[in-house]
């Protein structure tokens, strides 16, 4: 078993930064992906961005490639969504994943985390 514990939400206002942190704990060797997702009310959950966790492999959503970045610390076991330039259609409930396959599809991913409010609204 695999545990996430996401943290990092908020409110920020249109243009605003914020940084979402992922800790996994428990059989993370078992993994090899992690992934990050969202949710927005009335809307399917949606791919945002994955990393590997040995070689730092990256890929992102379309939507929010060159304003977000994924990354990951391998002693601390966390992974990092760092977005800048918010906007509001960002907004949001954020989940942590964890998977074998590096790919962008939810149901590859075998763990998940609780979930943080990301809200982007003046």
């Amino acid at each position: 078993q695999v545990q996430l514990v996401e943290s990092g939400g908020g409110l920020v206002q249109p243009g605003g930064s914020l940084r979402l942190s992922c800790a996994a704990s428990g059989r993370t060797f078992s993994s090899r992906v992690m992934g990050w997702f969202r949710q927005a009310p009335g809307k399917e959950r949606e791919f945002v961005a994955a990393i590997t966790w040995r070689t730092s492999d990256t890929m992102y959503a379309e939507s929010v490639k060159g304003r977000f970045t994924i990354s990951r610390d391998n002693v601390k076991n966390t992974v990092y969504l760092q977005m800048n330039s918010l906007k509001p259609e960002d907004t949001a409930v954020y989940y942590c994943a964890a998977g074998d396959i590096y790919v962008r599809f939810s149901t590859s991913y075998n763990y998940w985390g609780q979930g943080t409010q990301v809200t982007v609204s003046s």
